[in-house]
């Protein structure tokens, strides 16, 4: 691949490799043979038959030729390591406090090392959220930026996730594959929502807005993040728009991936010559100032960094549209929220 140097084709077939693992898929089984056998020739390489687990994710068919990823093993280990894994441990309907964001919290006695390894855990979490649980990207993001000085407010947030984790721990990612025309990516930010007068001289990043984003093909989730953006944003407008174009930097090279994979002959599901993507933004101004590059002296001062896809969107390759803010999936990467709202993202995300 000219895109991702981890993908290689053979004829219709795929390879992709992280480190030593790999995982060969197509539409033929003699063809993947052939594959081997070549592989064969210059690495010493095993056969480990159907997919079922790769880089400790459990991964089975279900109905509706659907795939359930889970790892269960893993969220065993986190739960031992918290001291949580006693039949009696109370379980949370979600991972993080709805009520209160976790602040650097100086005032408060240190994490007590002995209850447990603060950044092993945190480890751990990142992993396990990059992998298949996304819903917890937020919490696991706020609880990873005190690894350095852990307070006893991050010790019991860190517990609350493994709380959660507890009552869902044989959950993860179903993935459904679903008809589709194009990549669907919902785009989210929460201007300063950390931001407390109380501390804000201790940690100045608190003005920082938190942004998220999810990346779903064929109505499965592929991508997502949660993460502080390194700017302060001036609006609630800025900090949506500075969080629209860093997730089209992801989104770019997946289409241009997928537009490869397509061009050499490769079955994806997408019915255009082009493939094309769908931005979900819940906020007018940053749709607007991304649609039509006029000028404005309200936004003016925005870095050009952040105006690099206008072009894509004037080639019609990425199309913005707008959603209302209770459809807007991508708030779950924004801030904690109550579980009602916390599970009607969940299922949209995860399937379950």
């Amino acid at each position: 691949s000219s895109v991702d140097e981890c993908v290689f084709y053979y004829k219709d077939s795929i390879m992709i490799v992280y480190t030593d693992d790999c995982i060969i898929m197509g539409p033929d089984a003699k063809q993947l043979d052939r594959m081997f056998k070549k592989l064969q020739g210059s690495f010493n390489i095993t056969l480990e038959g159907t997919l079922c687990d790769y880089l400790g994710i459990m991964i089975k068919k279900g109905d509706n030729n659907s795939l359930i990823m889970t790892q269960p093993h893993l969220i065993a280990s986190i739960l031992h390591d918290l001291g949580l894994d006693k039949p009696n441990t109370n379980e949370v309907d979600t991972p993080a406090s709805a009520k209160k964001i976790i602040a650097q919290d100086l005032h408060e006695p240190k994490h007590d090392d002995l209850q447990f390894d603060y950044r092993s855990v945190i480890g751990k979490l990142n992993f396990l959220e990059k992998s298949t649980r996304p819903e917890i990207a937020e919490a696991v993001h706020q609880c990873a930026r005190f690894s350095a000085n852990p307070r006893k407010s991050h010790t019991q947030a860190v517990k609350r996730i493994g709380r959660y984790l507890k009552g869902t721990a044989t959950k993860g990612i179903i993935m459904i594959p679903g008809k589709t025309e194009s990549f669907d990516c919902w785009v989210d930010s929460s201007h300063a929502g950390e931001w407390k007068r109380e501390g804000a001289e201790d940690d100045p990043s608190t003005a920082r807005s938190r942004m998220g984003y999810v990346f779903m093909y064929a109505n499965c989730p592929i991508l997502w993040s949660s993460k502080m953006q390194t700017e302060i944003a001036l609006s609630t407008t800025e900090a949506e728009y500075m969080a629209l174009s860093m997730a089209v930097r992801e989104i770019i090279p997946l289409t241009q991936l997928f537009q490869e994979a397509k061009d050499r002959g490769i079955d994806v599901d997408v019915n255009k010559a082009k493939v094309r993507c769908r931005l979900f933004e819940d906020n007018r101004g940053a749709a607007e100032i991304a649609r039509v590059p006029k000028f404005r002296p309200r936004t003016k001062h925005i870095n050009l960094k952040y105006h690099h896809f206008r072009e894509h969107v004037k080639s019609g390759l990425l199309q913005i549209e707008d959603i209302d803010t209770e459809n807007q999936l991508a708030d779950i990467f924004t801030k904690p929220l109550d579980a009602n709202l916390f599970q009607r993202f969940r299922r949209g995300i995860l399937g379950w």
